[in-house]
C-alpha cells in the first residue's frame, strides 16, 4: 500500500519536482499551492506525512499549515520545507517533527522523510501501547470514583421534612388587679372608744 503525502508549496516548479521524485520512490503524492487549500487537504484526507513551505500567502502560512496538521486525529508526520533555516527551537515550537531545507539533492531529502516516516510510526505506536496499558487503570479508578459518589450519597443524611410552624395558643388576657386598700389610720378618739368598750 502507497504511503500518503501531502506537499503544500506555492512555487510550482518545486511542487511539480518534488511530487515526481516521491511518486517515483511509491508515494501517493497530493499537492497544495497555500496554506487554505493546504489545510482543506488535511481535513478531507488521511495523510501519513505532510510537508510544507514556511511562506506562502503570508509569512505564518505555513506555520498555520503546521498547527492544522497536529490537530488532525490521524496524527501524521510534519516537515516543514524552507530556504530560510530556523533555529531547532523556532521549528520544534510551531509543532514540526522535521525541517528540510530547499534545495536538496534528491537522495538526501528521500532519506530524511523515509527516517522520519520510521521514527514518527515508532511515537504512534509506543504512545498507543501506553495508552492500552493505562485505559484499565483509569477504568477502574472511574469505577472507583463512582462506587464512592454513590456511598456518600446513601450515608449522606436525608432532610428533614420542613416542620409546619406551631399554632400559638391564644393566651387569656391577665386579669386586671385590683388596687389595694389603703390602710386607713383611726384617729385616737376612737382608739380611746374602743379601749372603752373591751373593757366592758
Amino acid at each position: 500500500m502507497k504511503r500518503r503525502v501531502l506537499l503544500v508549496d506555492d512555487e510550482m516548479s518545486i511542487l511539480l519536482v518534488m511530487k515526481a521524485v516521491l511518486e517515483i520512490n511509491g508515494f501517493d503524492v497530493d499537492t497544495a499551492t497555500s496554506a487554505f487549500e493546504g489545510k482543506r487537504r488535511i481535513k478531507q484526507y488521511e495523510y501519513e506525512m505532510v510537508i510544507t513551505d514556511m511562506r506562502m500567502e503570508n509569512d505564518e502560512a505555513g506555520a498555520e499549515v503546521i498547527a492544522h496538521a497536529r490537530t488532525a486525529a490521524y496524527n501524521p508526520a510534519v516537515a516543514l520545507l524552507t530556504a530560510f533555516p530556523l533555529s531547532e527551537e523556532d521549528w520544534q515550537g510551531m509543532g514540526a517533527d522535521q525541517m528540510l531545507v530547499k534545495p536538496m539533492q534528491t537522495q538526501v531529502l528521500l532519506r530524511q522523510i523515509e527516517a522520519l516516516l520510521v521514527t514518527h510510526e515508532d511515537k504512534k505506536q509506543r504512545a498507543a501501547a501506553i495508552a492500552s496499558k493505562t485505559a484499565p487503570v483509569k477504568k477502574a479508578v472511574a469505577k472507583k470514583e463512582i462506587a464512592a459518589k454513590k456511598k456518600i450519597v446513601k450515608s449522606a443524611p436525608k432532610t428533614a421534612a420542613k416542620k409546619k410552624p406551631a399554632k400559638k395558643k391564644a393566651t387569656k388576657p391577665a386579669a386586671k388587679k385590683k388596687p389595694a386598700k389603703k390602710a386607713v389610720k383611726k384617729s385616737p378618739a376612737k382608739k380611746a372608744k374602743k379601749k372603752a368598750a373591751k373593757k366592758r
